[in-house]
């Protein structure tokens, strides 16, 4: 029953038609699917789908990367209301934009897919300092750290990644906490990410998001 809806959301997600999405949404319910149908069927596999289709070049179709996990997330909003139990979260981040930068486009994007995926993301803002970022994470009981940067000297400086590992290691928590990067700067140097002390990185918002809801998952946070 799902392929023609499957298709037809796929289709106005990438037209960045949210109206067109909701209908698709809608008629899916009128049918008879099931608001876990509508999660697990239809949205997540048209994040996948989004993946394979504009990952080679992810500059030129950041609209429909954003627009994938807004509507994705409000979707599963709706649809988290009506399941008939409540789901606990696979896992928990936070996540925030480094210390000295501003952008927090890839942040949304990431945190609108991860709701997708039932993963918790504690959203610290922009210009976040590295204290803050450790803090959090032991405050919620958080096994991920998300760093942000959209610029190299906010990737690379000693406000940034350097120094949340640093607090990380003085503070015993390396075993427990871990760290993954994003943004532009680690997609011009894939290597970069090592030298920061991350553990993960990846190249867009959406993968980014399923390579945590993996890693949760998978026990490693």
């Amino acid at each position: 029953m799902m392929t023609e809806y499957i298709k037809a959301y796929n289709e106005a997600v990438y037209d960045t038609d949210r109206q067109a999405a909701m209908r698709v949404v809608q008629a899916a319910l009128d049918a008879g699917a099931s608001p876990q149908q509508i999660v697990f069927d239809l949205v997540v596999p048209a994040m996948d789908q989004m993946v394979k289709a504009i990952s080679e070049d992810f500059d030129a179709n950041l609209a429909q990367h954003f627009m994938t996990a807004q509507i994705g997330s409000e979707v599963t909003e709706a649809m988290l209301a009506r399941f008939e139990t409540a789901q606990v979260p696979a896992g928990r981040i936070v996540i925030g934009t480094a210390r000295g930068d501003m952008h927090s486009l890839g942040k949304r994007i990431v945190i609108g897919c991860l709701k997708v995926q039932m993963v918790e993301a504690i959203d610290l803002g922009v210009n976040v300092a590295p204290e803050r970022f450790v803090d959090a994470a032991v405050e919620h009981g958080a096994g991920l750290i998300g760093i942000s940067a959209m610029m190299t000297h906010t990737a690379r400086g000693a406000d940034g990644c350097l120094r949340v590992r640093r607090l990380l290691s003085e503070r015993g928590l390396e075993s427990r906490v871990k760290i993954i990067v994003g943004g532009a700067p680690y997609r011009f140097d894939p290597g970069l990410y090592e030298r920061v002390g991350a553990d993960l990185w990846a190249e867009d918002g959406i993968t980014g998001a399923k390579l945590i809801a993996d890693t949760v998952k998978g026990g490693m946070a």
